[in-house]
């Protein structure tokens, strides 16, 4: 039969899942990052799901399709109540499930199976500080801490970012590894400051998504520069690569500079 059904555009998805608790039917799950459609059955077609969507990545189309099923639709309802009671959430996504963390031995060898050296395990030795010399007085200050946020806007994860945010027009664009602002002290004060801020790992994220995500971004934004922030471990090329393919797929080339962390800390 034709009727109205939702439409989800995956490659204007960004995973956020926002659809997915506005769906009161749980026709919608996340798969692989991407919002999709679980069958046409669960569907009615009212689209309460739209208004919640940040990319605009969903529509309501007339198309053929199975009839909505009323029956399966409280089936799986009742199913999510009793997900919810064993603390267990069906919605896709992996972080809201339920699991026993086992520990295991410490291990005794230093790299990982994969041979990155990237997981190799390195312990940091930091210079001890001389307690009668070293240490200086601390300045008086607030109950909030010594430290101020130079973070510019949220959120920060690339695969979240709405490539259409007003915050990215004319930008400085910092595409930063997520390792590099814990390895980095200063990272706030010498990399987030005056920039907007996207973050990304090269290893264990899709990378050809991320090159998808940029370009747009660089196509629509009129940015002022890019600085890449990567760490010095071979995997993390991988962000370099994806920012220079995505201004060659944008076809603009943006003023760039780019920096490596080392694993101890320091711009190399």
């Amino acid at each position: 039969m034709i009727r109205r059904i939702v439409d989800i555009d995956e490659k204007k998805c960004n995973g956020c899942g926002l659809c997915i608790h506005a769906c009161h039917e749980g026709a919608i799950e996340l798969r692989d990052g991407k919002a999709v459609l679980i069958s046409d059955e669960y569907c009615d077609g009212l689209g309460d799901c739209l208004p919640e969507c940040p990319t605009d990545a969903i529509k309501i189309i007339e198309r053929e399709s199975l009839e909505y099923n009323e029956e399966l639709v409280m089936k799986k309802i009742a199913e999510k109540k009793q997900a919810v009671k064993e603390n267990s959430l069906p919605c896709g996504c992996p972080g809201t499930m339920a699991k026993k963390i086992e520990r295991k031995n410490p291990v005794e060898e230093t790299k990982l199976d994969c041979g990155c050296p990237g997981t190799s395990t390195k312990k940091i030795e930091r210079k001890a500080l001389n307690v009668l010399s070293d240490i200086k007085p601390m300045k008086k200050v607030s109950a909030k801490g010594t430290s101020t946020s130079e973070l510019n806007q949220w959120p920060v994860q690339l695969r979240l970012i709405n490539t259409q945010a007003s915050y990215l027009k004319g930008a400085n664009l910092l595409v930063a590894a997520d390792c590099t602002a814990y390895a980095f002290a200063d990272f706030h004060k010498e990399f987030i400051k005056n920039h907007i801020t996207v973050i990304g790992c090269p290893k264990l994220d899709d990378i050809k998504y991320y090159e998808e995500k940029l370009a747009e971004i660089i196509k629509v934004n009129d940015l002022k520069s890019i600085t890449v922030v990567r760490m010095e471990v071979p995997c993390c090329a991988g962000i370099v690569n994806a920012v220079k393919k995505a201004m060659l797929d944008a076809q603009t080339i943006v003023p760039y500079r780019e920096v490596t962390i080392s694993t101890d800390g320091n711009i190399l």
